[in-house]
């Protein structure tokens, strides 16, 4: 037996002493394996049930890098303010560079007009007519202004100033002007346009008396041009720096103050109509959810129609949840272009609205012989569609949740084809004029607080310090060594009893968001607006603008003061919950 070789042992000869050694490397090598196995079951585990936190709860950066990635989507209820596309545009763009200085003013040659009530300089020995009106045209009184509002507004920059027209009466003139805060954070123009007192001198010279508040001057609201996007006329009576260097492509900034013009688009005629490619989605179960959901579903529904090179036809009638309403009841009826900027999404994409478009549908189907084309299955990719000739593909999504989501069309094999267009969705501009008005009034010169409170500092087990990191006494330590001592400060918080924070205004100059009812109560400009889009019945501030205000105002203060980085050590998701990027 010992000149045998000894490949295969007998169950008997397998532990003697001359093949121990085989025998413990077959061991070792039967337990790699084994482990190695039992790895891989453990790592096919986890891939399959693992649920990535939902990315629109993040920074921008963390956003941008999610929008790259490689994951599905899962959602939480939250009831912050929902991220939209401007939020992931860096600040430092090259259109903010130029700004109008004084000495830009001082040395511009402004023609002085023509034609009708235009006037000229008077001639040398002319008697002075002190009594006689301010003539706003005129290039004097142009410069005027400009130099007044500069040296007035001292934390803001000017890019644009609009030629002033006649005011309310013979001594007043309004005038217009693009701007941004100095400090500014967010990527976006500001439009301003106010009343100015003149008065005359015993030697006819003019000089500034009076500068009314923040869209005093509405006589100077001037209507866009024609077109859209691009394609819109330039306003040519205004005074701008050029632009030392223009980008090949320059990125779209809102202009907030402008006048929004988001009325519903209509077919040019049948002809088009049945010339266009469409695709709607239609039921699903991402009604009455957060807005978070909702917003990374509408923008996969947009991402598929510009996939496929269609327009898109959608539902304006928004359900809002209850997790933003005062009557703890989901919502119907709410309207798309009460929380995003409609006008801005007919310029990037191509869309209509989904009653206007049956309606034509109706009309013209049968008569021109168009087709539709219905998918009933997520799992039919936007790659399985993309040579699909009918005129009208219709997504309709069933009842049992979560394969009713709209988003999931936008999954797995899809993830990689079809693009967000997240530069397409924009929050409404009537809310961030709204924050302007009210970052404004504290002359763009504040700092901000965010104090979170409710629910979570009842809530010891989960935020076991919130409470009293979040008490007065605490907050008047904490914040003497952030924020100095006579400043505006704007608290933004969910605490119901404002009078609960009476004791910091010893220190500071405090200013919470229903201080500022004004500006969208029964008289104001937002009200006005909004009944218009209602079909003249007045719209409620409800409590997702509310949210979406006190967010925006919040991140236009100078220093910003988070509840949950600079006030407290609790977790904002409750105890060991904690994250780097959090």
């Amino acid at each position: 037996m010992l000149g045998r070789p000894s490949f295969s042992l007998s169950r008997n000869g397998s532990f003697r002493a001359e093949n121990l050694g085989q025998n413990a490397l077959a061991l070792i090598g039967n337990l790699c394996f084994t482990m190695f196995v039992v790895g891989v079951l453990v790592f096919t585990i986890i891939a399959a049930t693992y649920q990535p936190e939902d990315p629109l709860f993040h920074p921008s950066s963390k956003m941008t890098n999610f929008l790259t990635s490689n994951s599905n989507a899962t959602f939480k209820s939250d009831t912050g303010v929902v991220k939209t596309g401007e939020d992931f545009v860096a600040s430092n763009q090259t259109a903010f560079a130029t700004f109008i200085n004084i000495t830009d003013v001082d040395a511009a040659e402004l023609p002085t007009e023509g034609g009708e009530g235009a006037e000229t300089n008077p001639e040398e020995g002319a008697v002075c007519n002190t009594e006689g009106p301010i003539n706003c045209r005129d290039p004097d009184v142009f410069h005027l202004l400009m130099r007044s509002a500069i040296e007035k507004f001292k934390d803001i920059h000017f890019y644009r100033f609009g030629k002033p027209v006649q005011g309310d009466n013979d001594s007043s003139c309004h005038m217009a002007w693009r701007f941004r805060p100095k400090e500014g954070k967010a990527a976006a123009f500001y439009k301003d346009y106010r009343s100015f007192t003149l008065e005359k001198s015993d030697n006819c010279t003019l000089s500034v008396s009076g500068i009314g508040e923040y869209h005093s001057g509405g006589k100077a609201r001037k209507r866009k041009g024609k077109g859209r996007g691009k394609n819109r006329e330039k306003d040519k009576e205004v005074f701008e720096k050029v632009l030392t260097k223009v980008d090949d492509n320059p990125i779209a900034l809102p202009d907030v103050g402008e006048t929004v013009e988001d009325a519903l688009p209509t077919v040019e005629s049948e002809g088009s109509f049945g010339r266009g490619k469409y695709l709607i989605y239609s039921d699903g179960g991402d009604r009455c959810k957060s807005m978070h959901q909702y917003l990374w579903s509408f923008t996969c529904m947009l991402g598929e129609a510009q996939y496929l090179n269609r327009t898109l036809v959608m539902d304006l009638s928004v359900c809002l949840s209850k997790m933003y309403t005062s009557s703890g009841q989901d919502e119907e009826g709410k309207d798309f272009r009460y929380y995003f900027d409609f006008e801005h999404l007919m310029d990037s994409a191509s869309v209509l609205d989904q009653k206007q478009f049956w309606s034509d549908w109706n009309k013209w189907q049968k008569k021109n012989g168009l087709n539709l084309h219905l998918v009933e299955d997520f799992r039919v990719t936007p790659m399985n569609l993309a040579k699909v000739d009918d005129t009208l593909i219709v997504r309709k999504f069933g009842d049992v949740e979560p394969d009713n989501y709209w988003y999931r069309v936008c999954e797995g094999e899809a993830e990689s084809a079809v693009e967000r267009p997240w530069n397409m969705v924009w929050k409404s501009r009537r809310l961030l004029d709204i924050a302007s008005a009210i970052a404004s009034r504290m002359s763009w010169d504040f700092d901000s607080v965010h104090i979170e409170r409710g629910e979570k500092a009842s809530n010891k087990e989960l935020w076991p310090n919130l409470d009293k990191d979040t008490s007065p006494e605490a907050l008047l330590s904490t914040l003497k060594y952030k924020i100095e001592d006579g400043r505006n400060v704007y608290v933004a918080t969910n605490e119901p009893e404002i009078s609960f924070f009476d004791p910091l205004k010893d220190k500071y100059s405090l200013h919470f968001l229903d201080e500022y009812k004004d500006l969208w109560d029964s008289n104001s400009d937002w009200y006005s607006e909004t009944t218009k889009l209602n079909n003249g019945v007045g719209v409620d501030f409800d409590g997702y603008m509310r949210i979406s205000v006190d967010t925006e105002v919040f991140l236009r203060g100078k220093k910003q003061i988070e509840t949950f980085n600079d006030l407290t050590k609790d977790c904002k998701d409750g105890v060991n919950t904690c994250t780097s990027a959090s």
